[in-house]
């Protein structure tokens, strides 16, 4: 199998061997603990990151603290301008900063692009702010007065992301934040830090001032110092759904504006009537692309009527034959997990699978041909696991209840379309969901009765696009408004209402009633 060549990164932005935080538009080595990056594919240690501790967390707050009225009175324009230049630098270097990501995740390199890709996408989004900015005018609201609205920065924010988009992710907050005229902190991931630092790199030669973007890294104590920070005035948060409704319970008691998506369990429905080829193709690359490790992964297929007779052995049949490597590897398909706790969680999870009694159609933990335990050639120390397949799963199952974040594909079979959006609508976590269909009146009504956040309608990931925003329903997102978009806007600013009147159209006397339009 050919192996492509490894995209460096410029000299100025390779990671280091020892990733620390960037503070007040420099790299700060830090003291804290220091916890060891793994590449993924070959098992070995790449570099170390260091935990920030309360103490530097308040001092990346301090930091923004500082710069963001500056920022804040910067004008709009001239804020687009700076992520404009950004958005330069990140076109350029997307390959590399791809690579630094297959690196430290292991999730193959054209799906590493990807991602660059959607990140992309939300910083040209921003570039719009003038116009997303604009306010509200009433010309003689009442007589004499006018009326008009405008929306103004809410002052240092920040941002804890997962290790499953170190890009992408970060990208749903920080782009429209800075916009909006806010300073930003953000806590990625300790699992494949690097990617935020590349990108601090790439926002100070863009000539964003120093201050107005920093990056900690860290653990529990680093959220809990952002999340406890009075000058921290909202948080968004991307992970599981404990932590998000953890973060979210935190953050607003202490009167913080929260954001917070959690998990995911995505269903697809599969009608009699799809198009199988196509039906496979979709379910092969949601299911196991990114080893599924993605929150938008769909892990549950809901196969209707006699759907799983004719689905399910060529699903298994594709799940046997894909290609698992190294990300960087030009035929492969689907890298390693992120991390030896990942692989042995999921590993967990079909043991459990079995033992409740679903059918274990392919077995990721054994070679598909060989039968020998799973791994690959030449990566024997990596965290592979192969593709999974379980066939008549139910609702009590653990499997089905919770989200494995693994490339594990549950088939669950209904008779009809009325059971299946009950099915559906029954989950708690409601992130995504798709209907593979040719009846357009099934897909209306799918579309309007089914209780989760993003529909697809032969669609299998449907993630919106930069100016549409992303958030689930239910136990998928705590706040009340989504990632990106307007959405993203209306977050990180808050609306204030002036009213106005002049000497010489006031009224005389005192007025006693409560206003009204005269």
């Amino acid at each position: 199998m050919a192996v492509s060549t490894l995209p460096q990164p410029p000299a100025a932005t390779r990671s280091p061997d020892l990733v620390g935080h960037w503070i007040g538009g420099a790299a700060v080595p830090g003291s804290g603990a220091r916890l060891p990056v793994f590449n993924p594919s070959s098992g070995a240690v790449v570099r170390e990151v260091t935990l920030a501790g309360v103490e530097e967390a308040n001092a990346a707050v301090a930091s923004a603290q500082r710069a963001w009225r500056g920022w804040a009175d910067t004008p709009p324009v001239r804020r687009a301008r700076v992520l404009a230049q950004f958005l330069t630098l990140l076109n350029r270097q997307r390959d590399a900063l791809a690579a630094l990501i297959t690196e430290e995740h292991g999730k193959v390199f054209s799906d590493a692009q990807g991602e660059v890709t959607r990140g992309i996408e939300v910083v040209e989004f921003a570039c719009g702010i003038p116009q997303l900015l604009k306010g509200d005018f009433t010309d003689q609201v009442s007589t004499g007065i006018d009326n008009w609205t405008l929306r103004q920065p809410l002052g240092v924010v920040a941002g804890i992301t997962p290790f499953n988009f170190p890009c992408m992710v970060p990208c749903w907050m920080f782009p429209l934040a800075l916009a909006c005229g806010n300073s930003f902190v953000l806590k990625p991931s300790e699992r494949d830090p690097s990617a935020s630092l590349f990108m601090a790199r790439l926002l100070g030669e863009a000539g964003l001032p120093a201050g107005v973007f920093n990056v900690v890294q860290g653990d529990k104590t680093a959220v809990d110092a952002l999340l406890d920070h009075p000058e921290v005035r909202a948080l968004s948060f991307v992970g599981s759904t404990p932590i998000a409704h953890y973060i979210y319970q935190r953050g607003a008691a202490h009167g913080k504006r929260v954001q917070a998506l959690g998990g995911a369990k995505n269903h697809m429905v599969v009608m009699p009537d799809a198009d199988l080829d196509q039906t496979v193709d979709a379910l092969i690359g949601s299911a196991y692309g990114s080893a599924g490790e993605r929150c938008m992964a769909i892990s549950v297929a809901v196969l209707v009527g006699d759907t799983g007779e004719r689905l399910v052995p060529r699903l298994a049949e594709r799940a046997r034959q894909l290609r698992i490597s190294d990300g960087m590897e030009a035929q492969a398909e689907m890298g390693p997990l992120i991390n030896k706790t990942a692989l042995e969680r999921v590993r967990g999870y079909i043991e459990d699978g079995v033992a409740s009694g679903a059918r274990l159609v392919v077995d990721g933990r054994r070679h598909p041909v060989s039968g020998a335990p799973f791994a690959v050639a030449g990566r024997e120390a990596g965290f592979y696991i192969g593709a999974t397949l379980f066939d008549h799963v139910t609702p009590q199952m653990r499997i089905y209840r919770e989200e494995i974040f693994g490339p594990v594909l549950a088939c669950v079979r209904v008779p009809d379309f009325a059971a299946a959006v009950d099915l559906v609508n029954g989950h708690t976590l409601a992130n995504g969901v798709a209907c593979y269909t040719r009846d357009g009146n099934v897909a209306r009504e799918f579309g309007r009765r089914i209780q989760v956040g993003m529909v697809g309608i032969n669609v299998p990931i449907p993630v919106p696009m930069a100016w549409h925003g992303f958030g689930g329903w239910k136990s998928s997102l705590f706040g009340d408004m989504h990632a990106y978009g307007e959405e993203g806007v209306r977050f990180y600013t808050r609306q204030k209402s002036i009213m106005q009147r002049w000497p010489e159209s006031t009224p005389k006397g005192a007025e006693f009633a409560m206003p009204t339009a005269k």
